[in-house]
């Protein structure tokens, strides 16, 4: 079984990006066992520094198709953990878990997850699928990508909101008229809403 210690240590030396810490996980999967690798993934959650939870969760992404207890962990454990690096690879694993079984087959997860009081559950999400309709299911269904990401137009958390203007863009690279016309039956009275729009449409606008 590979080293924890190891596995802590490699990721101190990485400073920057995630690649390193991404090859590890890939490593651990290969050398360990499911069960095993399952282990030191939830142990790795538990250490410092936020590089080696980072492992971890990578770990966990890649375990989560064929593991209810590791996408379990996902959404309990790691979207409570306090640094920003974490949450960006928690929205990596969210999306190597769709990509595994099949994002219409993960519709249903998806939707449980954005119906999560948690907001980094939620933006685990909005984040992890962009680009969305660069993504199979949704590059044939654009206004299910739109719809969904659309109820968040006036969520409470900001970081949230962002994450959904900026997925909305995106979208609206492809899509110009299908965002244009869904933004249109927002309210922008709504707290936030007005700022999700601006977001959303900053391409469009440009046109």
């Amino acid at each position: 079984m590979p080293d924890l210690q190891q596995l802590i240590e490699r990721a101190k030396g990485t400073e920057h990006g995630f690649k390193d810490l991404e090859a590890a996980a890939a490593e651990v999967l290969d050398e360990a066992e499911r069960g095993e690798a399952l282990q030191i993934a939830s142990a790795l959650l538990n250490v410092e520094p936020a590089q080696a939870r980072c492992i971890g969760t990578f770990i966990l992404g890649r375990l989560a198709s064929s593991d209810e207890t590791a996408l379990g962990i996902l959404k309990k454990q790691v979207s409570r953990d306090g640094d920003w690096r974490v949450q960006e690879i928690l929205a990596k694993a969210f999306d190597r878990y769709c990509a595994d079984i099949g994002y219409e087959a993960a519709l249903p997860v998806i939707r449980e997850w954005l119906a999560d009081p948690s907001a980094n559950v939620r933006r685990a999400v909005t984040e992890g699928l962009r680009i969305w309709t660069g993504r199979p299911y949704f590059c044939d269904h654009p206004m299910a990508a739109i719809e969904l990401l659309s109820q968040f137009r006036n969520d409470g958390s900001e970081y949230l909101r962002k994450s959904v203007g900026n997925a909305l863009r995106d979208i609206s690279k492809k899509h110009p008229e299908l965002v244009r016309q869904a933004v249109e039956q927002w309210n922008l009275d709504e707290r936030g809403a007005e700022q999700t729009h601006k977001l959303a449409t900053r391409l469009i606008r440009r046109q």
